[in-house]
């Protein structure tokens, strides 16, 4: 309890750079600085979402829990991911996309390898849940891929009815990714939720007090409402930040953004590994993978169509690259239910390799 402890308390002092970082933007201060202190203050607040989700679904069970958890686990990236959209930062977007599930997928999941590892020589998990995760990945993929190849041959956007095409088949794949998820939600925590039961989620509950509904959602709601001011300014700053220090849109979406808003999460997933609960740890970055590439993805085209900002899923051929990369990878290390400090190693190498790529992207 005391590390803890230690953890909750640095958190609250990260709190301060979000009412700094609002103050810089209102007295117009350098991007840099601006862009510096939005990113550090998005950590905490990720933080407190996650954390007042975790504490409602204590309250209403696992089911609805879980829901809770699927709705605002990735609160802040989809927040992000709204605001660029709303300012036409298609590019950034997809970018950030690509960055969280490879930063999920491969940087989370090895580091808490590793994490794990250091003190364990091997560790085991539940594989179905990581099965299941690659397969919806692998789904993701393909939905990806489709519309991003006929783009590049069959469909180039040179005629405004191949734009129509491309527009109308990334709206359609869209709901079907999202017809997906939704089916992967009830197989897992409906009709087959005894394949994915963590020996350790009683014993998480008890060892933590539990908040209290009211705090939960008042947590949950200022968090949220903090989330949205701090990611417009966030997104405002990123392009003359990135401008100035030479690094091109897709690596700052894939690399920065793309970690920003899952870095308190990723904190949970290594803290957890750790303690040898290696199910919950995958949970969490195998399944907030997933997650974007079923569940946000398909949101932000929604989104697009509601807010007149068409979104399409067109991603670059490196950006599929490195979502089907990942999802190999993962399959490969994971499918024994078995994990080492190496294993882990090798799939954060991965995740350095694909950033090098991203930085010489301009």
């Amino acid at each position: 309890m005391p590390a803890g402890a230690k953890r909750f308390n640095l958190i609250h002092l990260l709190l301060v750079f979000a009412p700094i970082a609002i103050a810089l933007e209102l007295l117009h201060a350098d991007h840099i600085i601006v862009f510096t202190t939005s990113a550090i203050a998005i950590l905490p607040l990720a933080k407190f979402i996650g954390d007042s989700t975790e504490h409602l679904a204590v309250h209403y069970g696992a089911v609805t829990g879980s829901l809770m958890n699927v709705t605002f686990g990735n609160a802040a990236e989809v927040i992000i991911a709204l605001t660029a959209l709303n300012a036409g930062l298609f590019d950034l977007i997809k970018a950030s996309i690509t960055g969280s599930i490879i930063g999920n997928v491969l940087l989370i999941f090895g580091l808490s390898m590793i994490a794990g590892g250091i003190r364990k020589k091997e560790q085991v998990f539940n594989s179905a849940n990581t099965n299941i995760q690659t397969s919806m990945l692998f789904l993701a993929v393909i939905g990806l891929a489709v519309p991003t190849i006929l783009a590049e041959t069959e469909l180039k956007p040179n005629s405004p009815a191949n734009v129509d095409s491309i527009q109308i088949m990334s709206d359609t794949l869209a709901f079907t990714l999202l017809a997906v998820y939704i089916a992967a939600l009830i197989f897992t925590f409906v009709t087959h939720k005894h394949l994915f039961v963590s020996a350790h989620a009683e014993e998480e509950h008890n060892n933590h007090a539990v908040w209290s509904k009211k705090k939960a959602f008042g947590v949950l709601g200022i968090a949220m409402v903090f989330v949205a001011v701090v990611s417009e300014i966030l997104v405002g700053s990123v392009e003359a930040t990135s401008k100035e220090f030479g690094f091109g849109e897709l690596f700052v979406g894939a690399v920065i953004v793309g970690l920003v808003g899952n870095a308190a999460e990723h904190s949970s997933a290594i803290i957890l590994a750790r303690k040898d609960k290696m199910d919950t740890a995958i949970g969490i970055a195998a399944g907030s993978g997933t997650q974007i590439a079923l569940f946000v993805v398909p949101l932000l085209v929604i989104a697009g169509i509601l807010l007149g900002k068409p979104l399409t899923l067109v991603f670059t051929a490196y950006e599929l690259a490195a979502v089907f990369l990942a999802a190999i990878i993962m399959n490969l290390i994971s499918h024994d239910g078995r994990t080492n400090w190496f294993e882990g190693a090798m799939m954060t190498a991965v995740y350095v390799i694909i950033g090098i790529g991203f930085f010489f992207i301009k």
